[in-house]
């Protein structure tokens, strides 16, 4: 049976969610699953996402920290989490997500844990991984919502996925 690794762009996903009018709050184990399809199987999933600040707003923090908590408990599901940095203007960005996702995909591609690597990120710039990934005899797939789909994600991968708002509904999760 195909193994299928799934590495999912936690803020991507999040803002995808905002833009659809669903709730935020995914099983990420559930959507890889969806994605994919029964006739494969998942051997794990890796969600990225960094922490708002603590300080600027301590009830987001608070939601933030019982989702990663909740995905962190969930049979085959890996939570990595980079941080955010404050720039001038009170921008806070985020750093070491995207490096992160690739470093593992490639570990993984390399280690031959999986046959298929799934991205779930309309991020662009995970087009050279994912042809690096391809390099090694992998496939890989693109998972992303409708406004998010990238020009350089479509030169790079071999399956393209739109996540809807029916998948979307089959995998939300109570907030607390």
């Amino acid at each position: 049976m195909e193994r299928v690794m799934v590495f999912i762009d936690g803020n991507n996903v999040y803002h995808g969610l905002k833009r659809l009018g669903q709730g935020t709050w995914v099983d990420v184990y559930g959507l890889a699953c969806l994605l994919s399809g029964a006739d494969r199987r998942v051997v794990r999933v890796h969600y990225y996402n960094s922490l708002p600040d603590q300080t600027e707003d301590p009830d987001r923090y608070r939601k933030a920290m019982q989702y990663i908590e909740s995905a962190r408990r969930t049979s085959y599901v890996r939570v990595s989490l980079g941080r955010l940095e404050l720039r001038p203007g009170g921008v806070h960005v985020e750093k070491g997500v995207d490096v992160n996702i690739a470093v593992d995909m490639l570990t993984n591609a390399v280690n031959d844990n999986y046959d298929t690597a799934i991205l779930v990120s309309g991020d662009g710039d995970f087009a050279d991984v994912l042809i690096a990934v391809g390099d090694l005899g992998k496939s890989v797939e693109n998972a992303y919502f409708g406004s998010g789909r990238s020009r350089h994600l479509s030169n790079a991968c071999d399956v393209f996925t739109e996540i809807t708002d029916q998948m979307v509904r089959q995998c939300l999760l109570p907030p607390p």
